[in-house]
């Protein structure tokens, strides 16, 4: 075996050192120890363990091993090298010797070993003699560090009444000391505050109940727990945590009512289900161990009932009956309170339950009239005279006054003209007959009131059934069409017929079907009682003429079995029809329309034509008249007529600036290219100048004046290419007031007198007024 492996070996005996039992520390501990002295003679390294304890401190360095090869000859040759965690740091190696020495401080909970490798080298040719070798410097440990309760405070809950030993809760305090290394680590627990009621275990910290504890007495306890190491020995460091203990409600109290008798009352007049009192039983307990039902006994009169109000735990008496106080006067009931959740291992206390006593008085109060039913049916045969009575209502005063009452109905304003009562002793009688197939029964309310207290009233429900007397003769349930064809040959069936009857027979409707003995027809037509309530119309003789009679009407008569049976007469009409066997029901009801027209098949022809005529026509009409509104007017002239729209800002220099406008951008480039002479312009002008001389002066000088304005309109090449209106204004000559305008003028208007403008007349008033010598006119 070589150096390197028996160093190896060493290295795993260090490790596996803190598996040993701590009992056998110390024979490990010597074995270790009288293996370190030996010393191998083959080449290779010679070391022992190396163990350091913890928070050491001294001034100089501390010595905790040695290495040494085995090819150290002691001269100072060989070079000691350490290398690895805390290399230089805390740990230092005698160069010379290989001793190993600690420098620092170490902490066993920050760290509990190091791992060092170890080198000899040739201090001349600096080149290793022996291998490379790794070991470990384990940190022995001591009690340092204090036990500590990491969960703390502690909260915890159990159960009232819990028999002693009851397990409440666990508490666990850590110590960071080396629990394979002696006894720093290894804690004892204790109580210092909860005696007698609590106890911890000392090993495990599990605290348990000591005594059985009422909650209703002290529902909470603050216990104190001590965790020391070192076994509980002197100088151990220790520790405390507080547990707070809650006692947990059971049900182990029963509930007591504080009253053993309660007085109540309630009115005659109150109605059902009004609260006539309440009831309340104390329970120590809380939340569903509180709970409880209340119950009555003792009461055959089943008048009162109670409830439980579940967040007051009060018993609620209410009404289950009316009451009547000229009846009964009093009550007496017993009521039991039960808890609703029972702990049977509490049974052994007693009955979880209480009972107590409840007197109600019955208070006397003015009632309104009762009536002996609430609901009265009444029946009459329909048409009896008006004045029958119906039926008679009751009611009384049920006070010991016995107050007179008086009757009426409610009436609506269809029952009012069909009914009536008698306000003293209610007698209820028609108005007018009664008709069941309009209505077959009649509701209506009657009312009872106290002459001597009027607001003292009472209701009751009316129901009128009219019977049925057999006074409607059975009818057919529809109009039938009924077609026969001109070949049908006698004995065939062509309808089939039924009947109704709107009376409510007391047996099923039976019906009897026959033709009228003064049918003149008869030989025609014959008639089959089925009797099933149905009846077939059948044909007397082969062959009909339509020419000779278009329609046979059969009078039917149909008896009811009422008492006394009734009978109608219901006429059938038979319509001929041009067919052989199958009769076509369209063509059929054509013909007879028709023929009820009196018009023949061809001048209906006739009259359709000329109505399918007259439509085309007035169609073309209306579809030539919207193709003339969709073309648009001057089509032609669309494209030679063109507007352009020209805007300048050019302002004048008055009325003897003819040059201030140039007319000729209003002219197209068509227009200004080819002149057109106008053809109508000069006769349309003309004849405005002779118009102008009808409703204008009549003066040579404004006809000469018009005339050289028309010549010049003529010959202008720049006037608009379109007939257009010119107007002038002239002011003339001669004018005895001379002119008012000022142009021209070289005098002001203060030097000017306006005066004579009062002589000109009452056309001239205003103006008069503006310009009159007493007034400062500026231009």
């Amino acid at each position: 075996m070589n150096s390197s492996v028996l160093l190896r070996l060493m290295v795993m005996l260090v490790q596996l050192w803190p598996c040993f039992p701590s009992r056998q520390n110390s024979r490990a501990q010597d074995t270790v120890q009288s293996f370190t002295e030996v010393r191998r003679v083959k080449r290779g390294w010679l070391w022992e363990p190396f163990f350091v304890t913890e928070e050491q401190i001294s001034p100089h360095p501390v010595y905790i091993g040695q290495l040494k090869s085995d090819l150290d000859k002691q001269d100072g040759n060989l070079k000691y090298i350490l290398t690895g965690e805390g290399a230089g740091s805390f740990f230092v190696i005698d160069e010379y010797n290989g001793k190993i020495y600690v420098i620092q401080k170490l902490d066993r909970e920050k760290k509990s070993f190091y791992t060092l490798r170890a080198e000899a080298i040739n201090r001349s040719t600096q080149l290793p003699v022996e291998p490379e070798s790794e070991f470990i410097i384990k940190v022995r440990d001591v009690n340092d560090n204090e036990p500590q309760f990491l969960d703390g405070p502690y909260v915890a809950t159990v159960p009232e009444m819990s028999p002693e030993g009851t397990s409440v809760t666990q508490v666990t305090a850590t110590d960071a000391d080396d629990p394979s290394y002696g006894n720093s680590a290894r804690l004892l627990y204790s109580l210092i505050q909860g005696q007698p009621y609590f106890s911890v275990e000392p090993k495990t910290g599990v605290i348990r109940m000591a005594s059985e504890m009422d909650r209703e007495t002290k529902d909470q306890y603050l216990v104190i727990i001590q965790a020391k190491d070192m076994v509980g020995q002197p100088g151990a460091f220790s520790a405390t945590a507080t547990v707070t203990i809650n006692l947990s409600d059971v049900n182990d109290n029963p509930p007591k009512f504080q009253q053993r008798l309660y007085y109540m009352r309630v009115s005659e007049e109150a109605p059902v289900g009004t609260t006539v009192g309440k009831v309340f039983a104390e329970d120590s307990d809380i939340g569903d161990n509180a709970a409880m039902d209340y119950l009555i006994e003792e009461d055959s009169s089943d008048v009162f009932h109670i409830i439980t109000n579940n967040e007051t735990q009060e018993g609620i008496v209410l009404l289950k009956k009316r009451v009547d106080y000229e009846s009964r006067k009093r009550y007496s009931i017993q009521v039991k309170a039960v808890n609703r959740y029972i702990d049977e291992r509490f049974l052994k206390k007693g009955p979880f339950e209480d009972t107590t006593i409840v007197k109600i008085n019955v208070e006397d109060a003015d009632e309104p009239p009762v009536f002996t039913l609430e609901n009265y049916v009444m029946e009459i045969f329909e048409g009896a005279m008006g004045g029958t009575l119906v039926g008679v209502v009751t009611a009384r005063d049920p006070d010991d006054a016995d107050s007179p009452v008086r009757y009426s109905i409610v009436h609506s304003m269809h029952l009012k003209r069909l009914f009536s009562i008698n306000e003293h002793n209610g007698a209820i009688i028609t108005t007018e007959p009664l008709d069941r197939e309009i209505a077959s029964w009649h509701n209506f309310t009657v009312t009872a009131t106290e002459t001597r207290n009027p607001e003292k009233i009472s209701e009751a429900n009316v129901y009128v059934q009219v019977l049925d007397v057999n006074d409607n003769a059975p009818e057919f349930p529809k109009n039938y069409e009924t077609f026969v064809c001109e070949n049908a040959v006698s004995g065939q069936q062509i309808q089939n017929i039924s009947a109704v009857d709107q009376d409510d027979s007391a047996e099923s409707h039976h019906f009897y079907f026959s033709l009228a003995q003064e049918d003149t027809n008869s030989s025609h037509f014959t008639v089959k009682d089925n009797q099933d309530n149905t009846a077939g119309i059948f044909t007397g003789k082969s062959g009909f003429r339509r020419e000779e009679q278009f329609f046979f009407y059969l009078p039917i008569l149909i008896q009811d079995n009422g008492t006394p049976p009734l009978t109608s007469t219901n006429t059938l009409t038979v319509t001929v029809c041009d067919c052989d066997t199958e009769v076509n029901t369209f063509y059929c009801r054509y013909g007879a329309f028709m023929y009820s027209l009196g018009l023949s098949t061809e001048a209906l022809v006739a009259v359709l034509a000329c109505i399918l005529i007259f439509l085309v026509f007035f169609l073309a009409i209306i579809t030539i008249r919207q193709q003339r509104k969709k073309k648009p007017p001057f089509s032609e002239k669309m494209e030679e007529f063109r507007e352009n729209i020209v805007s300048y800002d050019d302002e004048g220099g008055g009325e003897q600036d003819t040059e201030a406008f140039d007319i000729s951008a209003l002219r197209t480039r068509a227009v200004m290219r080819t002149h057109r002479p106008r053809k109508k312009a000069v006769s349309e002008i003309q004849s405005l100048y002779r118009q102008s001389l009808q409703v204008g002066p009549d003066s040579a000088i404004f006809r000469q004046f018009i005339s050289e304005k028309l010549q010049e309109a003529n010959a202008d090449p720049t006037v608009p290419p379109y007939d257009s209106l010119q107007t002038y204004a002239y002011e003339g000559t001669g004018s005895l007031a001379g002119s008012l305008s000022s142009l021209g003028s070289n005098t002001s208007d203060m030097d000017q007198s306006y005066d004579y403008l009062a002589d000109w007349g009452p056309h001239f008033k205003q103006l008069a007024g503006m310009y009159s010598s007493h007034r400062t006119v500026g231009d």
